[in-house]
């Protein structure tokens, strides 16, 4: 089964920027496809790989962190290609 996933990571303390781009460049290297925009960052793939890697990505970063916030929306499709049609 394809699944879309949007992710904003909110790292709740002062030095964020590090943790959320070594967030984004650990999902870059997964093998699953990957779009960012300034707002978030959507993962796309098989429901399986998808969410082993975000298993394993959101606990690296939270680990990081000392207080965090993720916000994640699931789509049952593979939204990927995507084009608004307006």
């Amino acid at each position: 089964m394809k699944i879309s996933v949007e992710l904003t990571l909110t790292p709740l303390q002062g030095i964020y920027e590090e943790h959320i781009i070594h967030f984004i460049k650990k999902l870059r290297v997964s093998g699953l496809t990957v779009l960012e925009n300034p707002l978030s960052t959507q993962v796309y793939g098989d429901y399986d790989k998808v969410m082993k890697v975000l298993n394993t990505e959101i606990r690296e970063v939270f680990e990081m962190m000392d207080k965090g916030l993720l916000y994640m929306k699931i789509v049952k499709s593979d939204r990927s290609e995507y084009e608004p049609h307006f």
